[in-house]
């Protein structure tokens, strides 16, 4: 079972990113508040959770955290100021929009910016170590999923209701065949490169 966070009693933040190594759509993330008694033998990384239980535990979270928020940064954003500066802006957004103020944040992964005056620290793996980044983690990915798959109505031949942006053999060989949608990372190596002859 997981912590819930990094230090007890200080309304402590997780935050966690979806859709980093997409070729299509935007980023998120999530900024999740947990209760310090909060437990479910459920949470965990999303990456080791299914869709069906991803699915499960997010009203959950979103009913019993403190606070929770989710933030978005669009594809023409992430060509503009990279997929590493995305990722933190969507952190802070998520940050942002919290209903009540942190009063620290805790991060997955190695990157992070200082969010005004608030201490944070990064763990690399943090969201198969703490509760509140594994539960950012859900509601980043679902709320991410959600997305992709309305957007795949605008654009099916993409299937990026099934794919979710990611580069699938099937969503290249879709970029190959129709060419970039207007919610492609242009920045990003959309195709592999050609196979030269010897």
């Amino acid at each position: 079972m997981l912590p819930n966070c990094y230090i007890a009693g200080r309304n402590e933040a997780g935050t966690d990113e979806a859709g980093r190594g997409c070729l299509a759509g935007p980023v998120y993330a999530a900024a999740v508040i947990l209760p310090d008694d909060f437990h479910h033998p459920l949470l965990n990384d999303s990456k080791q959770l299914t869709e069906t239980r991803r699915d499960k535990l997010r009203p959950i979270i979103e009913s019993e955290a403190i606070a929770w928020a989710v933030g978005i940064v669009t594809a023409e954003e992430i060509d503009r100021i990279n997929i590493l500066n995305a990722s933190i802006l969507a952190m802070h957004r998520a940050l942002d929009a919290l209903a009540v103020r942190p009063g620290a944040v805790i991060v997955d992964g190695n990157r992070f910016k200082p969010y005004g005056n608030l201490p944070w620290k990064t763990f690399v793996k943090g969201d198969g170590r703490y509760g509140n980044i594994a539960a950012a983690s859900i509601l980043a990915k679902t709320h991410r999923d959600e997305a992709m798959r309305e957007l795949s109505a605008q654009y099916p031949q993409y299937r990026w209701d099934v794919n979710k942006g990611y580069p699938t053999r099937d969503h290249r060989a879709a970029i190959a065949k129709y060419g970039p949608s207007p919610l492609h990372r242009l920045s990003f190596r959309l195709l592999p490169d050609p196979v030269l002859p010897f």
